[in-house]
């Protein structure tokens, strides 16, 4: 039987907790009972203790052995000593539907979010729409406008894009995608059988995780580029597991990393090089926060450039830069796999929209001025957000990041799941460390986005800081 982690349930659960003490166990109830009705939680799922997933949601014990003990009187769960809490099938449920790393994208009900680092739009992107004309679809209205591999001319420019940072590429190499998870799903897709065993940073993107977990690969976690002493080199550990496993594909963040921020030095990026060409082990590398360096005029040399181009795929974006809203990023790769990943999109996905690649066309023309004006934008929140943790909240624990929009915070003796579950019940949304660990590892670590113009991280850090307090007073 599978058993379901309490840091994964409790990313589950959400919009459970708004009543009192009181009703608390009821709406606990309530909200698993929903995950096996929908799905998320499949039948035979043996629930986590009642003391780990109280210490994971930041409640009492009583309140979930009052929920279980509800589940349990309707015949949703069965109980038996020394084997755990077992859910029940009931009606038609189906199979898990989610890892639970992204679940604050679906359920952002509280009123302060900091679920996600996303930018507000740069004025480029009206800029950019205000310039197009109907003479733009000239062109593109002779055909029929399906477009599965991208927009041509858009094409053309990201090749041109990768050989400015020294990467050769033609346009056959790139596949124009509904931005970067649209690409690392249908690499998952593509290159990944289930069963397979991928190499991820722990922590890493949760996207991927996300995806790689749907796709049933088996992930090996390795250090992070950034961590300290001996366990941070992650190509010699690499080395050591491909003495006794061949990993299917080795995930990579390495010009900024989500979610700590940091950056490869040009030393780490040969050693991972040396070591990825030794073994033949293919690489994707992940360069959707690329565009977000707070040192750099120009993306870095893409670890891409030191390999073969028929062992490596890059993921790049626009979103991130310019605005969200502005859904296309891309990938590039050998003709070979972008022929078959192509392939697979047309499945769900016949074409990104024209006009929006049209529109990229002319906003990647304007790139320097973008990054000049994002990087200013970056310094000055990130300047001002450190300025007020080191005022309100010393005792936490941060490296200064290279690039990206959230800080990776260490939170000394709190838990970080419970803290965001006793936040988003003070109606504050934000993300523990475990959402981006293959392991569930990361415990005292939260992504505390720096880059919200609207004052969200002010007002809600007197309820982080409660939160993290009671968490670890609960332990």
């Amino acid at each position: 039987m599978d058993r379901i982690p309490p840091t994964r349930l409790s990313r589950l659960l959400t919009g459970w907790a708004g009543g009192g003490s009181d009703a608390l166990p009821r709406l606990l109830a309530d909200a698993l009972r929903e995950l096996a009705e929908r799905g998320d939680v499949g039948p035979g799922t043996v629930l986590p203790s009642q003391r780990a997933l109280a210490t994971a949601l930041g409640v009492s014990r009583s309140t979930v052995t009052a929920a279980y003990g509800l589940l349990e009187a309707e015949g949703r769960l069965e109980s038996r000593h020394g084997s755990g809490s077992r859910l029940r099938a009931s009606g038609a449920v189906g199979e898990p539907a989610s890892e639970g790393r992204l679940a604050s994208f679906g359920s952002r009900d509280g009123t302060l979010d900091l679920s996600s680092g996303a930018l507000d739009g740069l004025p480029a992107v009206a800029d950019a729409l205000d310039a197009l004309s109907g003479r733009d679809l000239t062109a593109a209205l002779a055909d029929d406008g399906y477009l599965p591999y991208g927009l041509p001319q858009l094409r053309e420019q990201l090749a041109e894009y990768h050989r400015a940072a020294g990467l050769p590429t033609s346009p056959e190499q790139i596949l124009v995608t509904a931005g970067s998870q649209q690409a690392l799903w249908l690499i998952t897709q593509g290159l990944v059988e289930p069963g397979d065993t991928v190499v991820v940073e722990d922590p890493t993107y949760r996207g991927a995780l996300e995806a790689l977990r749907a796709r049933g690969a088996r992930l090996v976690p390795l250090p992070p580029h950034g961590a300290p002493g001996p366990q941070g080199d992650g190509p010699a550990a690499l080395a050591r597991l491909a003495g006794h496993i061949r990993p299917r594909l080795v995930y990579l963040q390495p010009s900024v990393h989500n979610p700590t921020g940091l950056g490869m030095s040009a030393r780490t990026r040969r050693a991972w090089a040396t070591v990825l060409a030794e073994h033949g082990l293919y690489t994707v590398e992940d360069n959707a926060y690329a565009e977000l360096s707070l040192r750099d005029d120009s993306a870095p040399v893409p670890l891409a450039a030191q390999l073969p181009t028929a062992a490596t795929a890059t993921i790049g974006t626009l979103s991130k830069l310019f605005w969200g809203g502005l859904r296309l990023g891309w990938i590039r790769a050998s003709t070979t796999v972008i022929h078959r990943l192509a392939e697979i999109r047309k499945s769900v996905d016949l074409s990104c929209p024209v006009v929006e690649q049209l529109l990229a066309v002319r906003l990647l023309q304007g790139l320097p001025e973008a990054r000049a004006r994002r990087r200013a934008q970056l310094r000055e929140r990130l300047a001002a957000t450190e300025r007020l943790l080191t005022a309100e909240a010393p005792h936490w624990r941060w490296e200064h990041p290279a690039g990206g929009s959230a800080l990776w915070v260490e939170l000394p003796g709190a838990d970080a799941e419970a803290t965001a579950q006793l936040a988003r019940r003070a109606g504050v949304l934000i993300v523990p460390g475990p959402a981006f660990s293959a392991v569930d590892g990361f415990r005292h670590h939260l992504r505390l986005p720096f880059a919200d113009q609207h004052g969200n991280l002010a007002a809600a850090l007197p309820v982080l800081l409660r939160s993290a307090e009671r968490s670890g007073s609960a332990r």
